[in-house]
Parts: structure tokens; C-alpha cells; sequence
């Protein structure tokens, strides 16, 4: 029973339902509450090159990541994730702090504030391949818009292929050995992915919920200012906490840059993955798509078109989403895609697509709202291409300003009708 309870956990380097999991220090009161996600990123395949976790063959290695929450809670729990593995993981210990204050060095932590998490009452877990594990419940007072650092141990073990979000924006580290306890990692690699790392849930009121944004790099924030939590969807998780009627809502980016919405890319097809990124996340209310631009990019690319697919066949996934959303309760908020003109693999047929999906997502009944990311972002003077100020460089992703008229064009009252 040890063994098999410690067969449960998640991931590293590069859905079934979380369980509501009632730990020591949670009072009956609080048990009346429900588990909402305050932040979550969409795990892929990654190649592991040293088929094992690395770091010294007797130590292992710790890799310390950060993430930025949208909703507070006094009580959390961690996913970790082995979905995409083929050998079983083997967690050696997890810890959570606050991170230190003033952009601290190589992960370094408030000593005060750390607390570790457990498995089913154990410090080690393994997960199979293909499962996550969720931790158990820990008293964490954890603020609305905050960082929380999570380390993980990995003792050495072989790992061909690891569950990882590959671009995480964000400043993580790897070290040698068993470091969890380390105030401050010592002779760290700097790694900007999530590895093994899913999600962070809180327990909140009833009333709280979550907000899934599920797109492609425009979603991820790809080109944003790393460090900074720039992405549009960071900048709707800040408006909606300053708003007393949408405060008790989270955010969760389930982009993953390269995704399209009918082939697999980079991670699975957004029809592929909506089971495990968006249904099976804990107290999801809300789903905003925004994702079709790299299958219209590469079926129309002018130098080599591949996975052709028509605007009609995007139509018809994105009703497919919806309808799926629909049976567990989610509303479904459209959102069109941004210019893309000058971009590498932009052609005018291309573009053709693009505004027969903008103008199915402005006018059907199939969704319960719209976002019009377009609108926002276009140079009005040059249809089809990015406003000068919002536009990265490349012409298919935003720069910050970008990112951000994205999120202050989002209508809270979407989320409070």
C-alpha cells in the first residue's frame, strides 16, 4: 500500500480530476469551501537528452520553480505531473515558500515561510507514467497576485521524456543534489520551463471559481518581458481582483506555444488536451479560446503548406470545444485572433481564414461571449496588421503594450452576468 500510494505523483525538468484532499491543520469550516486553481500551465512531451533527472549520479538534483497566482487562499495544494513520461517518477520531497523579496538571486526563499508538502501523509511519492498527483492540504496564507516557490528533489533515475511547459517566462533554477531546505541554491542553472509542475489550488467560498484561457504562444505570452507577468492573461487576473464583483476569481493560462486547434505541434491538439487543460481543472466557471492561428499559419503558408485544413473545419472543432465545455457547466468566451500580417507564415488566403473565424466567433450562438482581440490590437489604417505600438516585431506576437491592451479589452461584465 505504501508503494502504490506513493505511485501518485508528478514531474521535472526542462485528467482525471484533482482530488479534494483534506490535510492536517484544515479546519470542518473550511471544508465547507472548494478547491479553485490560482494558477496552471499545459503540460507537453519534452526529450530528456540525459535520459536521467541529472544533477550528480548518488545526490539527484532540486529544480526551484516560481509562479505568479491569480487568487488567494489561506490553504493550498500543489499537481505535479508525470502525464507525458514513460517511466514512473519518483519525487524525493516537495517544499513551498515565498520567495524572496527584491528579485533575490538563484531561487532564494523566506527561510520563515517554508512548509513541506506531503503525499497521502508521505514525503516521497512516485507517479506512473501517465498520472499526476495532487499534495495534500497545507495551511499557506498566500496572496491574491503573489509569487510561491516550489522546490522539488529528484533523486537520480532514469527519464527518457519529461512532463514540462517548455516556455515558463519565467527565471527557475536546477541544482545538484538535495537542496530543499536551501535558503539560497548553490551552483543553479538557470531554466526557463516549468517541469513536473501543474498547477496550484486554494480553497476558497463557494462562490469563488476559475477562468481557463486556452490558446496557443499568444496565450503563453511569447515575446512578453520575462520576470514580469505580462501575458494578457496576467493583466485580466489583475483586473479582476481589483474588482470587488470578480475578485473571487482565478486565472489559468493553458497556453502552449505552437498549439493548434486540429494537430498535434507542440503538446496535443486543443481538442486533444481539452479534457486534461481545461475540464479537469478545479472549479473551472470560465473558458476563453483563442487558437487557430498556427493551423491557418501552416495549411496556407506560402513556401510549404502542411495539415491543410479549411476555416470551416476551425469552425467546427472550435463548436466541438464549446459543446464539451457546455456539458460540465463552463461558458465559453470566443476570442478572435489577432493580426498576423507580415508574419513568416502569413499569406492572403491565410488571411481570408483568419476573418471567416473572426466573424463566425463575433456572431454565433454557440458561444456566450466575445472578446475582440482584433479590434483591439489592429493598425486601423492597415487592416490585418499589428497596431506599431503592440506589435513585438515579428507581426504575429504582442510586445508587452500589446498584451496588455489585450487584457483591458476583456469586459468583466462576462464573468458577472
Amino acid at each position: 500500500m505504501r508503494s502504490l500510494r506513493r505511485s501518485l505523483t508528478s514531474a521535472f525538468l526542462f485528467a482525471a480530476l484533482p482530488l479534494a484532499i483534506c490535510g492536517a491543520g484544515i479546519s470542518p469550516a473550511a471544508a465547507q469551501n472548494t478547491w479553485v486553481g490560482t494558477w496552471a500551465a499545459a503540460p507537453f512531451a519534452g526529450n530528456n537528452p540525459n535520459g536521467t533527472t541529472g544533477g550528480d549520479a548518488a545526490s539527484g538534483s532540486t529544480v526551484r520553480e516560481t509562479v505568479h497566482v491569480s487568487l488567494g487562499g489561506s490553504s493550498l495544494r500543489v499537481i505535479l505531473t508525470n502525464e507525458f513520461g514513460k517511466e514512473s517518477l519518483t519525487i524525493g520531497g516537495a517544499q513551498i515558500a515565498l520567495p524572496a523579496p527584491n528579485n533575490a538571486p538563484d531561487g532564494a526563499i523566506v527561510p520563515a515561510s517554508a512548509k513541506p508538502l506531503t503525499f497521502s501523509g508521505s514525503a516521497s511519492v512516485t507517479i506512473p507514467p501517465g498520472a499526476l498527483v495532487v499534495s495534500d492540504a497545507v495551511a499557506f496564507p498566500l496572496r491574491p497576485l503573489s509569487d510561491l516557490s516550489v522546490s522539488l528533489y529528484l533523486p537520480q533515475q532514469p527519464l527518457s521524456v519529461i512532463s514540462v511547459h517548455g516556455f515558463a517566462d519565467t527565471t527557475n533554477y536546477l541544482a545538484e543534489g538535495n537542496m530543499l531546505s536551501a535558503e539560497t541554491l548553490s551552483a543553479t542553472k538557470k531554466i526557463y520551463s516549468w517541469n513536473f509542475l501543474k498547477g496550484v489550488d486554494v480553497l476558497a467560498d463557494r462562490d469563488a471559481g476559475a477562468i481557463v484561457t486556452f490558446g496557443d504562444s499568444i496565450t503563453d505570452g511569447a515575446l512578453s518581458t520575462r520576470d514580469k507577468n505580462a501575458r494578457w492573461p496576467d493583466v485580466l487576473a489583475a483586473r479582476l481582483a481589483a474588482n470587488k464583483a470578480t475578485a473571487r476569481l482565478g486565472v489559468l493560462n493553458e497556453g502552449i506555444g505552437g498549439n493548434r486547434v486540429l494537430h498535434d505541434n507542440t503538446g496535443p491538439s486543443a481538442l486533444a488536451r481539452l479534457d486534461r487543460d481545461v475540464l479537469a481543472q478545479s472549479g473551472v466557471k470560465y473558458l476563453i479560446l483563442m487558437e487557430s492561428i498556427n493551423d491557418i499559419g501552416h495549411a496556407a503558408d506560402p513556401v510549404k503548406p502542411y495539415d491543410i485544413v479549411s476555416a470551416e473545419d476551425l469552425i467546427a472543432g472550435f463548436s466541438q470545444i464549446a459543446r464539451r465545455a457546455h456539458t460540465h457547466g463552463i461558458k465559453v468566451i470566443g476570442a478572435t485572433l489577432t493580426p498576423y500580417v507580415g508574419a513568416k507564415y502569413q499569406s492572403p488566403a491565410g488571411e481570408v481564414m483568419r476573418q471567416a473565424v473572426n466573424q463566425w466567433i463575433r456572431t454565433t450562438k454557440e458561444l456566450d461571449g466575445v472578446v475582440d482581440f482584433d479590434k483591439a490590437t489592429v493598425d486601423s489604417a492597415n487592416p490585418g496588421v499589428f497596431l506599431p505600438a503592440y506589435d513585438s516585431g515579428d507581426h504575429l506576437h504582442p510586445k508587452d503594450a500589446g498584451y496588455k491592451a489585450m487584457g483591458d479589452a476583456i469586459d468583466l461584465k462576462l464573468f458577472t452576468r
